[in-house]
């Protein structure tokens, strides 16, 4: 099967709420995103958060996606429409707005199966995953503490750092990814 196959039939299966096809779809196309914010950007930071809001986004609305464009297009544009936002709101955090329907929709999909992240995690010494942790940018250090240490739910890390919960969905999955990154290389 090539890539285009696993992309379509991880477009259906995200469109049906399965978060193991939307961690596909973010792990394949987060360097496209990244890569086109840096070069509109100029700054990591900005690039990164508009990449997170361009996937909390493209999971929200992935039931509009019409087959017969292609997925990395209609990323880019997302992403290009949240810069000229961002532009416009001349802010220097991210914020969006979201309903309490989306916070909803967000809150019913489950993420029950362990990722390969987790459980490379979870098998890690505690005082060496504390050192792990603390080479994660700030942001990501903050969800992994409450999500793992403290044990909150979406909702609850949303309303904690103020954020929408589909920020918070990408933001943790982001996080879980370059942990489990910088514990494979100790």
């Amino acid at each position: 099967m090539n890539i285009n196959d696993k992309i379509q039939i991880n477009i259906v299966k995200a469109k049906e709420g399965n978060q193991t096809a939307f961690r596909f779809l973010l792990d394949t196309f987060w360097g496209d995103v990244f890569t086109y914010q840096l070069k509109r950007t100029k700054s990591e930071n900005d690039a990164e958060d508009i990449a997170m809001q361009t996937f909390a986004k493209a999971f929200d609305k992935i039931h509009t996606f019409d087959d017969s464009y292609g997925f990395k297009t209609w990323l880019i544009t997302i992403s290009k429409n949240v810069h000229i936002d961002l532009l416009r709101k001349k802010k220097v955090s991210i914020n969006t707005e979201t309903t309490k329907e989306q916070e909803e929709k967000v809150y019913l999909v489950v993420d029950e199966n362990p990722t390969p992240e987790d459980k490379i995690i979870r098998e890690q010494n505690l005082a060496k995953l504390l050192r792990d942790i603390k080479q994660l940018k700030p942001k990501y250090q903050e969800v992994i503490q409450l999500r793992y240490f403290q044990e909150l739910s979406y909702k609850e890390i949303a309303k904690q750092i103020n954020e929408p919960m589909n920020n918070v969905k990408v933001k943790l999955l982001r996080a879980k990814k370059l942990l489990a990154a910088i514990i494979e290389k100790t």
